[in-house]
């Protein structure tokens, strides 16, 4: 693809915009059963990284099996090939060729979050957020460590502070990286940093998002603040200030990374990679921006 070639296919729309695709599989009814269901997922993808993280925090990594897909998602996206990136439970190439067995119609991209039933061979799920929420609610049963993603105490204010997150943080970035309007570029871009300097102040004077544990907000949020000094504010121009530059949002950053579990799913090398290889309508030398000094 040449970057004259920019499109956002579907996800475009008239004035330039991006707007994500819907997730086509939403099942929430699982059986929890060690071994029914397997993950594919991108260690460079922050919506599959969040239940990457869930898997390891609550222990489900024998119950739950994981495949990796190679970060450079191609013109047929994202594939299988070969040596770490193979597809234990089915033995594909492309991810594609899931959404396709279970849908044939299926005729979107095929996102690389998926939820697959190994008995029926078909995809129940594809959004991360409720795979994320699945894994300490219908698959707890299985979990062989503690973590209270979700304490009822706050689970509506964690709630909502998701979706808060997700449309002015998580999903903004990309809003802002692959518009070609200035103002909606701008928008997206303000919104952004309208937040981060909102969480800024709500961590100066609490340790995590909810008190004094992380909960699933905490890692909604850290698997785009872990990306933003490295990809996002470079690659996607969100450029008003790093991250290392607020220093409650940093010290709150370098204490998640450091939960134990949690720097071995952050691979830093296939994040960049993919990032800076896969868009080339944004970076068409296809150079892979060195790694920030980070203090992590």
């Amino acid at each position: 693809m040449n970057a004259s070639d920019f499109s956002l296919g579907k996800e475009g729309s008239d004035d330039g915009s991006f707007q994500r695709q819907d997730s086509a599989f939403r099942e929430t009814d699982l059986v929890a059963e060690p071994g029914r269901y397997h993950l594919y997922v991108s260690y460079a993808c922050p919506w599959a990284s969040r239940i990457v993280i869930g898997r390891v925090l609550l222990g489900l990594e024998d119950a739950l099996p994981m495949s990796v897909v190679d970060p450079i998602r191609g013109d047929a996206g994202w594939r299988f090939s070969g040596g770490e990136y193979v597809d234990h439970a089915e033995g594909a190439e492309l991810l594609m060729e899931h959404y396709r067995a279970t849908d044939p119609s299926f005729d979107g991209r095929a996102s690389v979050r998926v939820l697959w039933d190994v008995e029926e061979k078909r995809i129940v799920n594809n959004e991360s957020g409720d795979i994320l929420r699945l894994l300490s609610t219908a698959l707890a049963p299985l979990a062989t460590r503690e973590a209270d993603l979700v304490p009822a105490a706050h689970a509506a204010a964690i709630d909502a502070l998701n979706d808060r997150i997700y449309d002015d943080l998580n999903n903004a970035v990309y809003k802002a990286g692959f518009t070609r309007n200035q103002s909606v570029y701008e928008r997206e871009v303000a919104s952004i940093f309208t937040l981060l300097d909102e969480l800024e102040e709500r961590l100066a004077g609490s340790r995590f998002l909810f008190g004094d544990e992380p909960v699933e907000t905490d890692w909604r949020l850290f698997t785009t603040l872990i990306r933003f000094d490295p990809v996002y504010s470079i690659h996607f121009k969100c450029s008003v200030r790093r991250i290392a530059e607020y220093p409650h949002l940093s010290r709150y950053l370098r204490e998640l990374y450091r939960w134990p579990g949690i720097a071995a799913t952050v691979r830093f090398d296939e994040i960049r990679a993919h990032y800076y290889r896969t868009h080339p309508m944004i970076n068409p030398s296809g150079l892979v921006a060195v790694l920030p000094a980070m203090d992590l």
